[in-house]
């Protein structure tokens, strides 16, 4: 299981929300400093939001994620704001590993599934942010603002029509608020889409959640605010 080491930026800095609560922001410093120190301690991939572009659908911080690309020298999974073919392209050429789309992956899926064919399954990846609803997991979007109507298996079964590879799943309930991983939604998306390599965000604040997430299948794991509040460090992340 692939741990990525979480950078959301907001203004130019590093912070974290709780629950996706532009209210509810905690700042953590420099981010090109930041992945950097993930680089020193063994990371491979780091994942990066540009939360001011997933609130107002433009990508307003790219010139920063080119410099933490640079810096780094990491594979840089990115995503927020991102809306069209040009959006993907644009982090593409700046260095961005793989670009992560989210609202236009729910509402747009022929579009979507049309862009993972053109640049790649390797190249993007589908976020579907969730909160149970409905009987099930209903998918939110706009930067957590809205909520689709869509529930989440029908929404990959629709993005998965073209070549879906990757897709970044966040329990927005749990997501910055440490109360550990929703494991058995991974689980359960493990079985039901054995070839999508699924990404567990939210709640992660041990190892032995990390420990769990890999049992359930998961094929990665985000991790922000439990290496930042220090109740592990990303060696014993990466070791475990």
């Amino acid at each position: 299981m692939l741990i990525l080491p979480a950078i959301d930026l907001r203004g130019g800095r590093c912070v974290r929300l709780a629950q996706g609560d532009f209210n509810a922001e905690t700042r953590y410093g420099d981010p090109v400093e930041q992945a950097c120190r993930f680089a020193d301690a063994g990371a491979e991939w780091i994942h990066v939001v540009d939360l001011d572009g997933a609130r107002d659908g433009a990508a307003r911080q790219r010139a920063l994620i080119g410099e933490i690309v640079r810096a780094s020298r990491l594979n840089v999974q990115c995503g927020g704001g991102v809306r069209s073919a040009g959006d993907i392209a644009a982090l593409l050429d700046i260095g961005v590993a793989r670009a992560v789309v989210g609202s236009a992956a729910v509402l747009r899926p022929d579009e979507f599934a049309a862009w993972t064919e053109a640049f790649g399954a390797e190249r993007v990846c589908a976020a579907f942010d969730v909160r149970p609803e409905f009987g099930g997991y209903a998918v939110a979007t706009h930067g957590w603002k809205a909520t689709s109507g869509v529930l989440l298996d029908a929404a990959i079964a629709k993005a998965a029509a073209g070549v879906l590879r990757h897709a970044l799943i966040t329990d927005v309930s749990r997501d910055g608020m440490l109360a550990g991983p929703n494991t058995p939604l991974y689980s359960d998306l493990r079985a039901a889409f054995p070839r999508l390599a699924v990404q567990a965000s939210g709640g992660v604040s041990t190892l032995a959640d990390l420990a769990a997430l890999k049992a359930a299948g998961a094929a990665g794991a985000v991790v922000g605010r439990a290496l930042y509040e220090k109740r592990f460090t990303l060696e014993d992340a990466l070791a475990c």
